[in-house]
């Protein structure tokens, strides 16, 4: 019996699964099968649970608590019952962001770029939170700048530009801000074999020749960030070149301990700039194995007396690695490197964010123009990037940039062309989707790249119902104590099961509790729309999460109604246990009855215009010659019009077939004059319906008038009071044009004539002229002439 139990939950749970698989496009609140309130209300932002304890029919399961608000409210439950938070958000701190000059002297840390500052954000699942964020370029905001410089024997002359750096960079920077302080770093390479050369004449110099060279090392910190240009150039001026074996250099150990050991190099939380000097390539993770180096680099600071101590001990950084560490670090690097190298450094700016490439001449010389140009090139650019988000949390950004430009997806991040003074806004939107696992989550940060300033948030989450704060452990209405009554049902305790925690998971089927479960008369298990549990019947649910079984035996639903127009109960009514219970103002069995009246008000504001019933939202015409919407159109009734011209042209005019009967005939109305047609009344300055008309009299002449029915009875006409006849023919005119007519066809027919009798006498002249040329006489000789000599030959003359 145990197996039987095993198998029938394995084939509810398969059934379960395919039905949610099935109808993933549904509603996603009864999709989630929720068992308590908090379950419900991470489905989605639409769900709420209904905490009415009578709110459910027999047959449907606790889950049927849970839907979408509007469904509930149309099930029966009232507003008031139903549990649905909204998430909401609190502005911890609020600075504005900072206006002010080069005149107004301020601290860093009393400069505000970035506003609001901290929020305190609760999130519904499924129901995003939006704020805004603005970023304002502080102006005359301080710079740090860190010149990295590699001082392999390749950048000998290099080395000699940059010893007067600091003064003139110094005098340019001030141009931008009147804050600036400049330090100074050097690297090599790693001290271990093959990236030098460990005998010991070449630990005390590396170069060749008559060179002299410092020892190689990998990096050193000679000057630790100040305002005083001229220090800068002593102890840049004292340093010397070293040397190495191979072309890549060990720049990124020097770039991680520049951004790692902040107390050292002497970093403030302002605008960060870190250059970069090299003419050669780098070394990265993994080609530590070189020289026998396997261990990860640990990312933390090892400087003792300025020097890096661990390049023997940790391989290269990785340029992930480097990213992160300078995006915690708000460092912003100026890549200046020779033209040979260019391509290879421009790949890693992309990869690096925050990061510009300038190209380095042969001998440094251009190095102040590079650092300006890529300075102003990173601050016109504002990025903002977040921490990592807990599981099921996800942020959307939209930047609202200059001149209306609005940034969305993955580019909503970004404003460009950012200049000193410039304020922009980003709409950020966070939403989630359940609730995180982890209790203790560590607040989200959001900043833009490069900047110290940051959005700090603290989220929460609505996990549970209010609801659930009042519910009542063990309680007795959950079969003696057997789970938590709370938010008007059971949360049954771990093992039981049924809608008042009833049964034992462990319990069996029994025939009397199938018994139970058989309607009378009935051999069918719950009328094979269910299960029994516990001796009673929980309905299955059906692909289409809005199709329900209920009842007892699970023998209503609320899908198999009568149809109208395709739709069930018409879409004007609920289908309840086979039938409709219609909407007001809804009957008939399909609910496609309306009882709505306004429909069948005719123009004259009577219903069916007094000739009929308004049956369903039409009229009925009791008259079956009129027909229509409202009974106003009749096919076959003699015209209005037609029907009142005898007695309106005899009351008007005194003319007419009646005008001898008029008043005996035609006294059921009322006649009104008015002097043209223009004054005749218009049908949408009445309150009721006008027909004009046009009829001719006995003079065929033609009278206009209106005719109307007023308050149902009096019938009024207003009729023009001088009818229009028409007009004699000029017969002058018309003798004029018949004798020009006769002129212009005699003219016509003589120029006809004319025209053919030339066409005839060219066609004869042209024959005689063929004829004559075809004659075949001679021109010399009379051709009536004939000679008087006449020849006879003898036939018996032989010639002798």
């Amino acid at each position: 019996m145990e197996q039987h139990m095993d198998l029938r939950l394995i084939l509810m749970t398969f059934g379960l699964f395919f039905c949610c698989h099935a109808s993933k496009e549904g509603n996603e609140c009864i999709n989630a099968n929720a068992k308590y309130c908090g379950e419900c209300i991470q489905a989605g932002a639409k769900c709420g649970w209904c905490t009415d304890p009578n709110f459910l029919k027999q047959g449907e399961t606790v889950s049927s608590r849970c839907d979408e608000v509007e469904s509930l409210i149309k099930r029966g439950c009232n507003l008031t019952l139903i549990e649905n938070p909204v998430g909401k958000q609190r502005v911890l701190k609020n600075i504005p962001v900072t206006n002010r000059g080069k005149n107004k002297k301020l601290k860093p840390e009393e400069i505000t770029q970035i506003q609001p500052q901290k929020l305190d954000i609760t999130l519904r699942s499924g129901e995003p939170q939006s704020f805004n964020l603005t970023f304002k370029r502080a102006e005359d905001y301080p710079i740090d700048l860190y010149y990295l410089m590699d001082l392999s024997y390749s950048m000998k002359d290099d080395l000699e530009n940059v010893k007067n750096l600091g003064t003139s960079l110094m005098l340019e920077m001030t141009k931008i801000t009147s804050d600036f302080r400049i330090g100074f770093g050097s690297f090599v390479e790693k001290t271990v074999m093959p990236y030098i050369s460990t005998t010991p004449a070449k630990l005390l110099n590396p170069c060749t020749g008559d060179q002299t060279c410092t020892s190689p090392f990998s990096y050193k910190n000679v000057l630790k960030l100040t305002s005083n240009g001229s220090l800068f150039n002593t102890l840049v001026g004292q340093q010397h070149i070293s040397g190495n074996l191979d072309s890549p250099e060990g720049g990124f150990d020097a770039i991680m301990q520049v951004a790692v050991c902040g107390d050292q190099i002497g970093w403030r939380n302002v605008t960060r700039l870190l250059v970069f000097s090299t003419d050669a390539g780098f070394h990265f993770a993994g080609d530590g194995k070189l020289g026998g180096i396997v261990l990860p680099n640990d990312g933390k600071c090892h400087l003792e007396n300025n020097i890096y101590t661990m390049s023997h001990y940790y391989d290269y950084p990785s340029i992930a690695h480097l990213v992160q560490k300078l995006s915690d670090n708000n460092i912003q690097t100026i890549f200046a490197v020779t033209e040979e190298f260019q391509p290879v450094y421009q790949e890693l700016k992309n990869l690096i964010p925050k990061s510009a490439v300038g190209t380095l001449s042969a001998n440094s010389s251009n190095v102040i123009n590079l650092i300006v140009d890529a300075y102003n090139s990173l601050s016109s650019e504002v990025i903002l990037e977040n921490s990592k988000l807990p599981d099921g949390v996800t942020i959307a950004y939209t930047a609202h940039c200059k001149n209306g430009v609005v940034n969305e997806g993955e580019n909503g991040r970004k404003c460009s062309n950012i200049s000193i003074g410039d304020e922009v806004k980003f709409s950020i939107s966070i939403t989630s989707k359940g609730c995180p696992t982890k209790t203790k989550l560590k607040p989200i940060k959001i900043k833009p790249l490069g900047f110290t300033e940051e959005l700090e948030i603290h989220l929460n989450f609505i996990c549970e119902c209010e609801c659930h704060k009042k519910g009542i452990k063990d309680s007795p209405d959950c079969h003696f104590g057997n789970g938590t009554y709370e938010c008007g049902a059971c949360r049954c305790n771990e093992g039981r099961v049924g809608r008042n925690c009833e049964c034992s998971s462990n319990e069996i089927s029994t025939e009397d509790m199938d018994l139970a479960c058989r309607n009378k008369n009935s051999t069918d298990i719950c009328s094979n729309n269910g299960e029994c549990v516990c001796g009673k019947c929980e309905c299955k649910t059906r692909e289409n999460p809005n199709e329900r079984y209920s009842g007892k035996y699970c023998e209503c639903d609320n899908f198999n109604c009568d149809r109208s127009g395709n739709l069930l109960c018409g879409g004007h009514g609920r289908c309840e246990c086979g039938k409709c219970v219609c909407d007001p103002m809804w009957s008939e069995s399909a609910c496609d009855c309306s009882l709505d009246k306004s429909t069948c008000l005719a123009s004259n504001k009577q219903e069916c215009n007094g000739r009929g019933t308004c049956k369903c939202g039409s009229c009925k015409c009791t008259d079956p010659k009129f027909q229509g919407p409202t009974c106003e159109t009749c096919p076959t009734c003699p015209g209005v019009c037609a029907e009142h011209k005898e007695c309106v042209e005899c009351k008007a005019f005194g003319t007419g077939e009646k005008k001898d009967t008029c008043q005996q005939e035609c006294s059921d109305f009322n006649l009104i004059e008015v002097k043209s047609r223009d004054k005749l009344p218009q049908p949408h300055e009445t309150p009721y319906p006008v027909m004009h008309c046009k009829e001719r009299d006995a003079n065929d002449c033609w009278f206009y008038y209106t005719y109307a029915v007023k308050n149902k009875t009096e019938k009024v006409v207003h009729v023009v009071e001088k009818p229009e006849c028409p007009t004699g023919p000029d017969i002058v005119p018309i003798v004029i044009g018949v004798v020009v007519g006769i002129v212009l066809i005699g003219l016509a027919l003589l120029f006809i004539w004319k025209l053919l009798m030339i066409i005839h006498d060219r066609r004869e002249f042209a024959k005689f002229e063929k004829e004559k040329m075809n004659a075949k006489w001679d021109t010399g000789e009379n051709p009536i002439y004939k000679s008087a000599v006449t020849t006879v030959v003898n036939p018996k003359y032989e010639g002798k």
